[in-house]
């Protein structure tokens, strides 16, 4: 039974307790949480209504609740009856989120109105009571913040292409033989980029640069190997390793980065982009040729175009050779062999065509797995997983350092261990959580604790469902444990470890600045 609610706005005498809800997205600066607190306190102080408890999405788009852990925790509390309120103050309708489709953002309002919480849009010109012309206007509310993300993202989209065309490097590293070369708005060289670093005006642009003399002649050397001498990616990859000859990554070559230099584009000095696509949250896609953006010539190539052209022939003849039975007869052979498949196992076999061929002739590894009858009863694309995550784990070292100085504090890394101590007072080692789903279809994540290094703080950082995004960041004291001390988090957890839980490192640069963290 539902208990009684008072919703006299503080006009019988009495304060209505209100949770606020507020949110700041990666696309609009213009409001902060800060701000929008400050509105919505006002609208309590005229409406009688007493804030007792605030959930905040920081830096969160609103395009999905996936990412948003406040608004789905206050959803959790009201569906589980313990929202300690009677009623939510949001900013506007946008702020509520910026749904692809209405109907999930009234949804999530119908859930708070079901159980006798109200939502009230604070910063609306209309009152959301229920009536005809309320509805008629928060449904129009609700459509054009939706219209206003797509639209964005197609000005966005436009802007990226348009720049792309004029020769600007849109994202990512630059790989192995390559550097990012920051420039001015006359194209005028202004540094290089290292890896994490970020142009901060915004009329900078960036552009791919040949890298270290030393680099770019093993890169020129791989291509000779491949088309003179015919090497395989497998025999190149085992011979650069033997010369102790590392990726831009710091780690051993395999066929399939071997295969990625000798088919990647930026090596002739072309800017390719939309090669896929993830818009709007939406499920990631890749795209055909002809949707592809390109700039030939765009930036000083380091190698020379008959051999890049030279390699693409070897490599499609490869494949090409290859009837779809055939390639499907590799498959099987391939699972017989192993007993299981992935991408990461078909690039490194020799003599068989790339997972990329597969994906292309077949739409996609999931469906050339069902073709030959193959439905894996343990999900082994882990592997393929922690070698992205292994890959990103750099970047996240380069950012906490970073923010660390922002904030005034310093940061010094250990090149051996990738320790970080901060403020000559703590250390700290980074730790990704790969994201884990159950037979029931909960996430779980495992955190392991360096025991060789023992830092005085992990920093946890635990990634989203698909691991391509983070989620968020748990701050963890050294725990005494055994050989192999972990730790297994849920969605939501208590601070019964003395953890502390971010949404952003933003929390964790404001305790550098305070030094309330010292070693143990």
């Amino acid at each position: 039974m539902q208990r009684p609610r008072d919703q006299c706005g503080g006009e019988c005498g009495t304060l209505v307790r209100a949770a606020q809800y507020v949110r700041m997205s990666t696309e609009h600066q213009k409001y902060s949480t800060e701000n929008q607190s400050e509105a919505l306190a006002a609208y309590a102080a005229r409406r009688g209504f007493e804030i007792v408890k605030t959930y905040a999405d920081a830096g969160k788009s609103g395009l999905k609740l996936d990412g948003r852990a406040a608004l789905q925790g206050l959803i959790a509390d009201v569906r589980r009856g313990v929202a300690d309120f009677d009623a939510i103050l949001v900013y506007d309708v946008s702020r509520w989120g910026r749904f692809q489709d209405a109907d999930e953002s009234a949804y999530y309002e119908f859930i708070c109105r079901e159980a006798g919480i109200a939502v009230h849009y604070c910063a609306e010109q209309f009152e959301n009571d229920g009536s005809l012309s309320a509805t008629i206007i928060k449904s129009m509310k609700r459509a054009m913040a939706g219209e206003y993300s797509r639209e964005l993202s197609t000005k966005v989209f436009a802007g990226q292409c348009r720049l792309i065309t004029l020769g600007f490097r849109q994202g990512g590293p630059a790989g192995f033989g390559l550097r990012r070369q920051l420039v001015d708005e006359l194209c005028h060289p202004k540094g290089e980029l290292a890896r994490g670093e970020q142009k901060s005006l915004q009329t900078d642009r960036v552009v791919l640069a040949p890298g270290p003399p030393q680099e770019v002649e093993v890169v020129r050397r791989l291509y000779r190997l491949f088309v003179l001498q015919r090497r395989s990616e497998s025999e190149i990859a085992a011979l650069l390793n033997a010369e102790g000859v590392m990726t831009d990554l710091g780690r051993p070559w395999t066929r399939s980065t071997v295969h990625q230099v000798l088919t990647n584009e930026k090596y002739i000095g072309n800017n390719v982009y939309n090669r896929r696509s993830f818009k709007l949250k939406a499920k990631r896609v890749l795209n055909t040729p002809d949707m592809w953006v390109r700039k030939d010539g765009a930036f000083e190539g380091i190698v020379e175009p008959d051999f890049f052209e030279a390699a693409q022939r070897i490599i499609q003849d490869r494949s090409r050779r290859f009837s779809d039975e055939e390639l499907l007869g590799q498959l099987s052979a391939l699972l017989e062999q192993k007993g299981w498949l992935s991408g990461l196992v078909i690039d490194e076999v020799e003599d068989m065509a790339s997972s990329s061929t597969f994906r292309q002739r077949f739409g996609s590894l999931v469906r050339a797995y069902a073709l030959i009858g193959y439905a894996p009863a343990k999900d082994f694309r882990y592997i393929e997983t922690n070698r992205a995550l292994r890959r990103l784990h750099p970047d996240i070292v380069a950012q906490v350092i970073d923010g660390v100085a922002q904030a005034g504090g310093t940061a010094a890394r250990d090149e051996t261990t990738d320790m970080i101590t901060v403020n000559a007072e703590f250390t700290a080692s980074i730790v990704l959580a790969r994201c884990c789903e159950t037979a029931g279809g909960a996430l779980r994540w495992k955190i392991r604790l360096d025991q060789g290094l023992r830092p005085d703080i992990t920093i946890a950082v635990r990634m989203q469902a698909g691991n391509e995004q983070i989620r968020d960041y748990y701050l963890l004291p050294w725990i005494e444990g055994g050989a192999d001390p972990s730790l297994k988090l849920s969605p939501e957890n208590g601070v019964r470890f003395d953890a502390f839980r971010f949404d952003d490192l933003d929390a964790f640069y404001d305790l550098t600045r305070r030094t309330e963290l010292r070693a143990a």
